[in-house]
This record gives structure tokens, C-alpha cells and sequence, in this order.
């Protein structure tokens, strides 16, 4: 089973909105077939593994191990449970039983049904962790959230800002904006290293959405793209309440589509991204909205980068409150710590 996982994750980039699924088939205590989820809409793992056996006489004696329930039915493609029955597969291993409305026990009940002996729930918290987003889409019918931000040492995501036409702060509101967004302009402060920053990008690849608010979009003129890594671009949102972004920002370019949310309110914009079958949304805003996140129990992850610079003072980071430390990193003094969410 830790081999169908590590196979499994070979598909990440592919997989989505499929789940990653690895299989790993066994005959005699030797592997005689592997295989994982490429890409959505093409072959599942049990397919792929089945297909990698030369003696198919073999079949009719082995052991198929999957991470997921054996979808039981016809999507994109036929389903992998009936496959497995015809190939006289005595034996299935399963991690974890899948939840997806269109599977949830089907499967092992189909398998079981056809004489197949069936045994559920090994590594199963490993196989679960695996496809976390997928679970969570479906069983809570929002994405998973993953907040992320860099921070100083002492506690700060950046100088204190200088107001700037067209912006809100507290109950007094500019009307009009009179200056270019800043971008890359003097003055700016940096706290990720090449390395880090390439790390960003490969969490925004592996990201459907990735969120931003009016602040953010008019003070760093962020393009959300993935430029240094491969990979897909997430699909970009930003609020305006206002109607005050200027048309030459990189979010309007139209390069990769993007949605402006104007009224919405947080279960709003998750209730919209699940409607459009996103299943992970990467909130790389100010402190306003990352704390709106916090504050509303919106979140099932943290992605806490601290550089080694203190600014003295400035916008205060976020506040974390019910949370566990899930790993820490440390990439030449620049500590990226990775929290969950824990009711």
C-alpha cells in the first residue's frame, strides 16, 4: 500500500479533479503490475496496473492493492471495478473507501458481490491524507482552503502602507486612484529566497484558485501565475467592492482568467468555487483577508513563511487560533512552518 501511495502521487499534476490513486498488483509475493492516475480522463490506476501485467494467466491468483475504492461507475471512463472482476482478480486490498456520491461503497459492494474477497482500511489515514482536497470538495461542498503568507521575524507581513487613492481603510474611502500600482517598486520588502519563491509557485500549480484582495492586487500588482515551476496556472481571484482596479493590472491582462468578486461575502466565493468544480483555493492576501479566513473557521491549512529580518514595525501578521503544527522546514534561515485546522 505505501507503494500504491507513492505511485499515486506521481499524478499530481494530472490527476485533478480525479483523485491520485496508485495500484500495485502481487502474485506469488512479487509485483508483477503498477500503475496511477495520469490525467483526468484517462485510464485509472487499476487500469494502468492491470495493462502492465505480461502473463494475464497470472491474474486469476493476485492481490490488486489500490489507495481508493474502485470507482463502480461509467464516467469518463468504464468503471474499474468491472474490470477487475473480469480479469478474475481474487484478491483487492483497498486504503480507504472513496465518498464521492457516485462511489461510496458501491464499489467494494460490487467486488464483494462477484466473490471477490475485499479488505478495506489499510494505511487508510495515509490514503486519506492523499486526497484531502477531494474529500473535503465533496463532503463539505467547499474547496480546500490553504492560507498562505511571509512574514519578519518579529511578526510582520510588511511595512505599514502608504494609503493610496481608491482604497478603504476603516470607514474612510479614496475616491480615485492617481498613481500606478506599485509592483516591484523601491521600498518593497522581500521576505522569500529564490528558493522559497519557487516553492510558491509549485504550491500555486498544485492549486485550482488562488485568492487576493483589493489591497494586495493594487500595492504588489501580483501576477498569480506560475512562472517557476510547470504547471498549470491557478485561476485568478481578487475582490473590488469598489470598482477601483485599473485595467493595466496583471491580474486584467487576460492572460489567464481571472474573477472579480464584488459583493460576495467568504461562503459566497467558496460556494461559487465549488459550482465550478475548483477544489483548492490558495489565499495569498493581506492581513485583512487572510484574518476574515481565520476568523470564520474557513480553513484547513497554513502556510506560514518567516524570513530572517525584522521590520520594527509595520502590518501585523495574522492571527492563527485552533490550530496543530503539521511539519517545519527550514531552507538557509528562512523557516516555512505548515499548520492545519483543528475545531
Amino acid at each position: 500500500m505505501r507503494r500504491c501511495i507513492q505511485l499515486a502521487r506521481c499524478g499530481e499534476a494530472g490527476a485533478a479533479p480525479n483523485p491520485m490513486v496508485g495500484a500495485v498488483i502481487v502474485c506469488d509475493g512479487r509485483i508483477i503490475g503498477e500503475g496511477y492516475h495520469r490525467r483526468c480522463g484517462g485510464p485509472h490506476a487499476e487500469v494502468n496496473a492491470i495493462a502492465s501485467v505480461r502473463d494475464k494467466q497470472m491474474l486469476c491468483r493476485s492481490t490488486i492493492y489500490v489507495s481508493l475504492e474502485p470507482c463502480a461507475h461509467f464516467g469518463k471512463t468504464p468503471p474499474c471495478a468491472d474490470l477487475i472482476i473480469r480479469s478474475g482478480i481474487p484478491r483487492v486490498v483497498i486504503g480507504c473507501a472513496d465518498t464521492f456520491a457516485k462511489v461510496n461503497g458501491l464499489g467494494i459492494k460490487k467486488l464483494q458481490d462477484a466473490g471477490c474477497e475485499v479488505a478495506v482500511g489499510v494505511l487508510e489515514e495515509e490514503c486519506r491524507e492523499l486526497n484531502r482536497q477531494f474529500f473535503t470538495f465533496h463532503q463539505e461542498h467547499r474547496p480546500w482552503i490553504t492560507l498562505k503568507w511571509a512574514q519578519s521575524e518579529d511578526g510582520y507581513i510588511s511595512p505599514l502602507p502608504a494609503p493610496q487613492k481608491g482604497e478603504c481603510f476603516g470607514s474612510e474611502e479614496v475616491s480615485s486612484l492617481d498613481t500606478p500600482p506599485k509592483g516591484e517598486q523601491e521600498g518593497a520588502v522581500f521576505f522569500s529566497s529564490p528558493l522559497t519563491q519557487t516553492l510558491v509557485h509549485r504550491l500555486r500549480a498544485r492549486s485550482g484558485a488562488i485568492l487576493v484582495g483589493t489591497r494586495t492586487a493594487l500595492a504588489d500588482n501580483p501576477s498569480l501565475t506560475t512562472r517557476y515551476w510547470i504547471g498549470p496556472n491557478p485561476l485568478r481571484l481578487t475582490i473590488d467592492r469598489h470598482g477601483i482596479l485599473p485595467p493595466t493590472l496583471h491580474l486584467l491582462d487576460g492572460s489567464t482568467p481571472t474573477v472579480i468578486y464584488t459583493n460576495e461575502s467568504i461562503p459566497e466565493i467558496l460556494d461559487d468555487l465549488y459550482k465550478r468544480d475548483v477544489q483548492s483555493l490558495l489565499v495569498e492576501g493581506g492581513a485583512k483577508l487572510l484574518q476574515s479566513f481565520i476568523d470564520e473557521g474557513l480553513w484547513d491549512e497554513a502556510r506560514i513563511e518567516t524570513a530572517p529580518v525584522r521590520l520594527g514595525q509595520g502590518v501585523a501578521a495574522p492571527s492563527l487560533t485552533e490550530m496543530r503544527l503539521q511539519c517545519q522546514q527550514n531552507y538557509s534561515g528562512h523557516i516555512i512552518q505548515t499548520y492545519r485546522h483543528k475545531p
